[in-house]
């Protein structure tokens, strides 16, 4: 009995001590959840005429109410026929702010397509930016956390 109370209380100090450690060498920064597409081919500047008129004003607004802490495009050439091309990136302030979900902001980001849009019908909106899945294909998404190392001492 001694044994196992021995090595259950050794398994909770190691399982805890592990990012007691990790946080020695770092400070957490912000998340950020990257989305990669493959346009499709000469569809590029189509694309990017897309996100400028529809992902930009509305990641604008989303930044100003609080949402999002900010939003990247990154382009590249890529390596292979299916590698990516144009990165879209939403910087948060957390895995929680990027991963839980929030009926408030939700609430306020139905609010921001309606009103770029010009209708609260879903539907209609979900019409008007359907052409963007003629333009690129998904590849994945990957959500990264920014650290800053500590000096050594």
């Amino acid at each position: 009995m001694k044994r196992i109370l021995f090595f259950a209380i050794t398994a909770v100090c190691i399982l805890t001590a592990s990012p007691t450690f990790a946080q020695e060498n770092y400070t957490e920064g912000n998340v950020r959840e990257v989305n990669f597409y493959r346009t499709k081919q000469g569809k590029f500047d189509e694309y990017m005429k897309y996100l400028r008129a529809n992902f930009l004003p509305q990641q604008e607004e989303a930044k100003k109410q609080g949402m999002i802490v900010g939003y990247q495009v990154m382009i590249k050439t890529p390596a292979t026929a299916d590698d990516w091309d144009v990165a879209i990136v939403t910087l948060h302030k957390s895995y929680g702010a990027a991963l839980d979900y929030n009926q408030s902001d939700e609430d306020k980001m139905k609010a921001i397509v309606s009103k770029h849009f010009k209708t609260m019908d879903e539907q209609k909106q979900r019409e008007m930016t359907a052409k963007r899945f003629d333009m690129r294909d998904f590849k994945g998404t990957s959500y990264l956390r920014e650290v800053t190392l500590k000096p050594m001492q």
